[in-house]
């Protein structure tokens, strides 16, 4: 008796049971009046809350209509530009710094920098047989699932962790945002050794490096990297670090903790929405899709052979069918993402003389071409930008970080503005975050089971 094949029949009864039953029909959202995806008619978001935070603007509403504008990012009142240029630009490293802003709302002075610098230093080792315990003996192939079991066991290493005292709540986002790129690190060496036969690295954390230092670090063999290597990932961390609370992580995170929920349980749903492919994890299709232009365009520098290929994607005739060029428009931006432009100039000095320099040209005709062929394809005047995943899977595949620690790298960024989020709900929201779904099903007079 095939007992698998016995519950294979079976589980296609059910969905085909399911199916039967479960239908809605789109003409019923018209109907009611529902706001899709929060968002309103005009593709603005359905106003959840208020934040001190995060600005992110990409449009202007006048009479009723959206137009385009040049795309801000505004970090506690501080433009994303200023931030970088004061920062990179400038010989030191920026994320902790962008970390500190964003939890306490202020930036710091010196001594308050190096005081938390310091203290994210010291909390960036995971508790005693952690590792062993909870990473090594369930890998996972994919590390953001492992990344989000990680924090949830972190739970079981907290004296108190249903303690939502402002002390305490900070503290535990500052050991959190501290560790989880070791948790990463941890995930993604135990997933090399199981899954894909390979050796094993586990280095010991150096105090005097920053994130983006002991990240390379602690994650190559040899534990080598440049200045510049660092100051680019240093880059991506600031610039990934937070992004409003409307987009689908970040509200997601408030929405748990609205709840009344543990810091580690909101935390790693937050982790899991980023997981999702309309989220972060787009930024693993804009690498696949990179992979798969560069394969089947034969002269990257021929706008011609680019056009038509997008041309071909945007019809659904080539790629993978959903007719998206992925790192292509945002829900927020319209004439451009402030992060991409500033990611976009700083890769290319990396990639400049270098075997990426074709593949950033290529890029860089991708962003060029689509806006105009989508316009011809599909009939629409409506504006489009690269996002900043566009050029960020070609920077991680510069600084020789796998593929498969692109969205974990987001999330590694990103726990800071979970952090600031979470934080700012407990203290200045008051209800339980519950909207209202439409319901459609008809009254029914229940039926005896010998009489269905």
């Amino acid at each position: 008796m095939n007992m698998e094949n016995d519950n294979s029949s079976v589980i296609n009864s059910l969905c085909c049971e399911f199916v039967k039953h479960n239908k809605i029909s789109p003409e019923l959202y018209d109907k009611y009046q529902i706001k899709r995806g929060l968002r309103n008619s005009d593709g603005t978001g359905v106003l959840a809350g208020i934040t001190n935070i995060c600005n992110v603007h990409g449009y202007i509403v006048n009479e009723g209509e959206r137009e385009p504008m040049e795309g801000e990012l505004i970090y506690r009142g501080y433009s994303i530009d200023d931030i970088v240029e004061n920062t990179t630009e400038k010989g030191r490293f920026g994320f902790e710094e962008t970390a500190y802003l964003l939890l306490f709302g202020q930036l710091p002075t010196k001594g308050q920098l190096e005081k938390f610098t310091s203290l994210l230093a010291e909390y960036r080792e995971l508790p005693v047989g952690f590792s062993e315990d909870m990473i090594f003996k369930a890998p996972s192939k994919n590390i953001m699932n492992k990344m989000a079991r990680s924090v949830l066991a972190l739970y079981s290493y907290d004296d108190n962790p249903e303690d939502q005292s402002l002390e305490a709540e900070l503290n535990r986002a500052v050991s959190v945002i501290a560790r989880l790129p070791s948790a990463m690190v941890d995930s993604y060496q135990i997933k090399r050794r199981v899954f894909d036969h390979e050796t094993l690295y586990m280095h010991p954390l150096n105090p005097n490096e920053c994130t983006a230092e002991s990240i390379l670090s602690t994650l190559r063999p040899d534990r080598v990297y440049t200045e510049e290597e660092a100051r680019l990932l240093d880059l991506m961390l600031i610039i990934h670090a937070e992004h409003g609370g409307g987009n689908n992580s970040t509200f997601t995170c408030r929405t748990l903790t609205s709840s009344g929920t543990d810091a580690y349980s909101a935390y790693a749903g937050a982790i899991g929405s980023l997981k999702g492919h309309r989220h972060g994890g787009a930024n693993f299709k804009v690498i696949a899709q990179l992979d798969e232009f560069k394969e089947c365009i034969e002269h990257w520098d021929s706008d011609a052979e680019v056009k038509d290929y997008l041309s071909k994607v945007i019809r659904k005739e080539c790629g993978d069918g959903t007719g998206l060029v992925y790192g292509m428009g945002h829900a927020v931006y319209t004439l451009s993402d402030p992060r991409a432009k500033i990611l976009k100039k700083n890769a290319l000095k990396l990639a400049q003389g270098t075997e990426f320099e074709k593949e950033f040209q290529l890029l860089d005709a991708v962003e060029r071409l689509t806006p105009e062929i989508f316009a011809e394809v599909k009939g629409s005047a409506k504006a489009m930008c690269a996002n900043v995943d566009l050029y960020s899977g070609l920077v991680y595949r510069m600084l020789k970080i796998p593929v498969e620690l692109n969205t974990p790298m987001f999330a590694v960024s990103r726990i800071v503005g979970w952090s600031a989020h979470r934080i700012e709900e407990l203290t200045t929201g008051s209800r339980i975050i519950r909207p209202a779904y439409k319901p459609i099903a008809q009254r029914r007079s229940y039926r005896e089971l010998d009489e269905r």
